[in-house]
């Protein structure tokens, strides 16, 4: 026999778990490769970016 997995509806905790965080400025920064020069300052920048809600941040050396 299969075993039943019983389905339920997400409740509202969880269906809205990380959007209040990023709401109220607690951002998850975490650094972007992909970009790593700026084309106009012509030096190296650090683009931060939040793994919740993809706001992006630059930090300039």
């Amino acid at each position: 026999m299969a075993d039943v997995i019983p389905f339920r509806k997400p409740g509202l905790k969880e269906k809205h778990r990380g959007k209040t965080l990023c709401r109220h400025g607690h951002h998850k920064w975490v650094v972007d490769k992909a970009k790593q020069f700026d084309v106009k300052q012509g030096r190296l920048v650090t683009v931060y970016r939040c793994s919740r809600c993809d706001k992006t941040r630059v930090k300039a050396h």
